[in-house]
């Protein structure tokens, strides 16, 4: 599966993405379709098919602390953001590759969905 995945095929370059920020563990790109003014996926550049498949604390932390640097970054940090992981079909998943959503630039509603 990791060899057809999208965001597999986006880490390694093959696939071209507007890129916001990336090291060794992760990527973080843009968004094609943004549901905010801000919008970037922190993706890890691991195969890892959902939260529910995650073994890695560590990899979690990386995602995070990505995603606290791309808010920072983005200019998003001090008025608040969003990071959402969507798990699987119901939870509304539609890459199936462990990645984080990053929203901001405006107010969040509660509840979402």
């Amino acid at each position: 599966m990791a060899d057809q995945c999208l965001f597999c095929r986006i880490a390694s370059g093959e696939i071209p993405a507007k890129i916001v920020a990336e090291d060794a563990t992760c990527i973080a790109i843009r968004d094609v379709n943004p549901q905010a003014p801000v919008h970037v996926l922190v993706i890890p550049r691991a195969h890892v098919a959902s939260l529910n498949e995650v073994t890695s604390p560590a990899l979690m932390a990386d995602v995070l602390q990505m995603a606290r640097e791309v808010a920072k970054q983005e200019g998003i940090a001090a008025s608040g953001y969003r990071v959402v992981f969507n798990t699987n079909s119901d939870g509304g998943q539609s890459v199936i590759h462990l990645h984080a959503h990053v929203l901001g630039g405006r107010h969040m509603g509660w509840p979402p969905g």
